[in-house]
């Protein structure tokens, strides 16, 4: 890495940097842990472990859960670096050396009034909507709060512009963003994302086309044109700046995605701007997805279902004990021991590797601190989606295909973000209190998509899931 690349590693690889954080982050609540992490020969095969410790040690210990989380963003904010100078100095702390003007696009449609979700080529509202609420439900797809939580909102269709509110959504371009969703419903949006010709277009054609308001950071460009579209991680400065100017209570919204090493980057800019409107601007809002293939703690209730799933007769059953003899026992594994309360659901899918593990759980820690500090906050398990950044996995995309098998909705990204935009609604018009531990919070309103709540732990299935999906995609 060089000065002149922005939010940057130091100069230890990526890989070194997680150990650092993660350490950090349990050394007060669990140095065991700790020291663990810190001895630990080889990361990339054995990271998931110390992600999962990282949650098992706040589980039931409230104090230790925050510590965690505070302790591993102090931690990351220590390392990170922008240019030459620390993350921390860069927003305020420098000359700026861009500044954004705000260029707005109004949208002349007429704003929806009835909550609907696109499922399976239709659009869902009204009776139709509840009743599949109620069978995801059913199908532990998601949980009876989720349900409950969307069809409040179809109760209250006056939320959906969240009159008031300025949602700025970085990554505005996301195909999990909520930007389609908030701008047919009429609301005030910030959208943020590169200055790609391409990217841009879409945003702006979106606008354009819709029944809400969308300001867009741009910039003047010597031959006189008009450049839209702003780099986080090279222009976090001028981004601060220029959201400082933007009137009303604002929605920081992180939907920011890449490849490898960089989504960390991108998730430390974001947490910057995070941390720098919340103490600027008390009010702000703060909005999180957090992905289904992580750790998480689970309610009893979801725990029962999948031990009786897992007793149920069935196909897999039959094939079960020579699938795990053959295995070594790594096959068909079980989700929970019984009675566990809570379960710990590990979905970390080691193919999507360290870096966007820690990239996630960095958003999981500010949503955690922030909610401690009275900010409100929301964050909701999104439901496995097949977005562009997923199925070009190939093998990702194959045990996608092969999921079902085991109890498993993977969701069309039309679906997903709709779903995950009424939920912010939801969050930021409730009005719920949080509940008494962290987990809890995270566990609240998840769409899992099955996770929680299948027979088999998630990564004892995910090679036969693969093998199962091959022949799906090449039907």
């Amino acid at each position: 890495m060089t000065a002149q690349t922005g939010v940057s590693f130091p100069s230890e690889s990526s890989s070194s940097a997680a150990r650092t954080v993660l350490s950090d982050a349990l050394r007060k609540a669990d140095p065991v842990g700790a020291r663990a992490v810190e001895g630990e020969t080889s990361w990339r095969r054995n990271y998931l472990s110390h992600f999962r410790r990282a949650v098992e040690a706040g589980i039931g210990e409230p104090p230790a859960a925050h510590s965690i989380a505070a302790e591993g963003l102090r931690s990351a904010h220590d390392l990170m670096r922008f240019g030459d100078v620390a993350l921390d100095e860069a927003i305020g702390g420098t000359a700026l050396t861009q500044a954004f003007h705000t260029r707005t696009i109004r949208g002349s449609a007429e704003p929806e009034t009835e909550l609907s979700i696109p499922y399976r080529g239709e659009r869902l509202t009204g009776r139709a909507l509840h009743d599949q609420l109620d069978t995801w439900v059913a199908d532990g797809v998601i949980t009876p709060s989720c349900a409950t939580a969307v069809k409040t909102v179809q109760d209250n269709p006056d939320w959906l512009r969240l009159e008031g509110d300025t949602v700025v959504v970085l990554g505005a371009g996301a195909e999990m963003g909520p930007y389609r969703a908030l701008l047919r419903w009429g609301a005030e949006v910030v959208a943020v994302d590169l200055p790609r010709s391409d990217v841009q277009a879409r945003i702006r054609d979106l606008a354009q086309d819709s029944a809400g308001t969308a300001h867009v950071p741009a910039r003047i460009v010597t031959n006189g044109g008009d450049d839209s579209g702003a780099d986080l991680l090279t222009e976090l400065p001028a981004v601060a700046h220029w959201l400082d100017g933007i009137q009303g209570r604002l929605v920081l919204g992180n939907y920011c995605y890449a490849d490898g090493a960089t989504h960390v980057r991108v998730s430390m800019a974001a947490d910057a701007l995070a941390e720098h409107l919340t103490r600027e601007r008390p009010d702000t809002a703060l909005a999180f997805l957090a992905t289904p293939t992580d750790t998480f703690a689970v309610p009893a209730e979801d725990v029962e279902r999948s031990n009786a799933a897992y007793a149920r007769r069935g196909a897999t059953r039959l094939i079960r004990t020579p699938l795990r003899a053959v295995s070594g026992g790594r096959l068909l594994q079980r989700n929970y021991a019984p009675g566990a309360d809570p379960g710990l659901c590990d979905a970390i899918v080691p193919q999507q590797g360290p870096n966007y593990a820690l990239a996630k759980r960095l958003q999981r820690w500010r949503a955690t601190t922030a909610r401690q500090a009275g900010t409100t906050v929301s964050l909701n398990v999104a439901p496995a989606t097949r977005t562009r950044s997923v199925v070009k996995n190939k093998a990702l995309a194959a045990a996608y295909a092969g999921a079902h098998r085991f109890g498993v909705e993977i969701f069309d990204p039309a679906t997903s973000n709709v779903l995950m935009a009424a939920l912010l609604a939801y969050d930021l018009r409730s009005g719920a209190a949080p509940q008494r531990e962290p987990w809890q919070d995270e566990a609240v309103n998840a769409a899992h998509g099955g996770l929680w709540t299948a027979a088999y732990d998630p990564r004892s299935a995910l090679g036969l899931a693969a093998v199962l999906g091959i022949g799906a995609l090449r039907g």
